[in-house]
């Protein structure tokens, strides 16, 4: 079964962010990571998973997902910073 998640990578500590959604959290990290999709991460080397949040449904992750992009950087980093104060790369954490 697959689960909708909403996530932030960052090229690095209060670098370049972006905000995407999917339903396969670790294909998609290694599809940023490995430049498997070119586009905005890849060109900006914004590989590090910084934040990510469950949601029950696709739909409801897609509204997050939009609401954070509209947000002020200072929100978004707020947030990051909320659950990982030192802006670890979470990727491993996904795959243990």
């Amino acid at each position: 079964m697959q689960q909708p998640f909403v996530y932030i990578l960052a090229s690095r500590k209060n670098g370049t962010l972006y905000i995407g959604v999917t339903s396969d959290l670790r294909q998609r990290i290694w599809q940023h990571r490995t430049g498997a999709v070119p586009g905005f991460s890849h060109t900006y080397n914004v590989t590090q998973l910084v934040y990510y949040e469950m949601h029950d449904t696709m739909a409801d992750a897609i509204l997050r997902e939009k609401r954070l992009k509209k947000w002020r950087r200072a929100w978004k980093i707020r947030l990051i910073e909320e659950l990982n104060s030192d802006w670890h790369d979470l990727f491993d954490h996904i795959n243990a």
